[in-house]
């Protein structure tokens, strides 16, 4: 198992928080998924590593940014 932490723009709600595990949840190999709203952290396990693209994609798709990555 791979822990991958990364950090996300633009969310405020709890819908946001759903809307990027959602989107991230469903990426192959992705095994779990937790979202800090508050610090915009989301901690990404998953059985061998992502593609930081793939899991950039997922998250323009739920409507955010992923930055520094």
């Amino acid at each position: 198992m791979v822990t991958t932490t990364y950090q996300v723009q633009g969310m405020t709600c709890g819908h946001c928080v759903n809307s990027v595990s959602t989107e991230v949840s469903a990426l192959p190999g992705v095994t779990d998924v937790q979202v800090d709203l508050a610090s915009g952290r989301v901690t990404v396990t998953s059985q061998s590593p992502l593609d930081t693209d793939t899991v950039r994609a997922a998250v323009d798709e739920a409507g955010y940014d992923l930055v520094g990555a």
